[in-house]
């Protein structure tokens, strides 16, 4: 099953929920040229490579949010099929994806590769797909090197595990910190404004707007 979403009439999304961890691997593409990513292949590559031709795209990136196993299992495996570059996420994360295949094997996932991006991503860089423009904001917290993909013109972001629909990411996992992802969420993502709609990487999406006024982690109401 897929669920399409519209950012806006320049731009298209699906998300392909995958893993037993029901993750929102998404691909977005630029309407004008119909070139796409694919932002987070946790796995269910077969489910993912479906999607893509189901919706006629030609994907040319790969972007990861951060080194979480249910959101970057299946990246190494769809490089090879689609032979396109992974870009992200920020380098604090690259011991993550040195134990991809050992984090796996915790949950369960077969299949999986250690693997590093093409490139790394930090705050102040921009990623392109067609002629969509995306900005980097690296925010920590959920994990040291999580980063967000927000494109101005559309109002619109990724946000990975910074941020969901009423909560925010967990911090338990190594490398987490609560106070940091609060910082990150309240100094980079916030400021953005709060006509900004969001896709993250669990559940639906929201905006910033609605997050600020009801989170509860954002309203000190936890």
């Amino acid at each position: 099953m897929t669920q399409e979403t519209e950012t806006k009439a320049k731009a298209g999304a699906v998300i392909v929920p995958v893993t037993p961890f029901e993750q929102n691997c998404t691909i977005i593409w630029c309407e004008a040229t119909r070139k796409a990513v694919v932002i987070d292949p946790g796995g269910d590559v077969p489910r993912i490579k479906e999607a893509i031709e189901k919706t006629g795209v030609s994907v040319e990136k790969i972007w990861l949010t951060h080194g979480h196993i249910d959101h970057v299992g299946g990246a190494a495996e769809l490089r090879d099929a689609l032979k396109v570059p992974i870009e992200g996420p920020h380098v604090a994360d690259k011991f993550l994806l040195d134990n991809v295949v050992s984090s796996g094997a915790r949950f369960g996932m077969t299949g999986v590769r250690d693997f590093a991006p093409d490139r790394w991503l930090d705050e102040g860089d921009r990623v392109n797909i067609g002629e969509l423009t995306f900005d980097i904001l690296h925010c920590p917290g959920h994990s040291p090197g999580s980063v967000v993909y927000f494109n101005t013109e559309l109002r619109f972001a990724h946000v990975g595990d910074v941020l969901f629909n009423g909560s925010v990411g967990r911090t338990d996992l190594p490398g987490g910190d609560h106070a940091t992802l609060i910082a990150s969420i309240r100094q980079k993502l916030l400021p953005l404004g709060d006509d900004v709609g969001f896709i993250c990487g669990h559940g639906a999406g929201s905006s910033l707007g609605q997050e600020r006024m009801t989170n509860p982690f954002l309203t000190g109401e936890m």
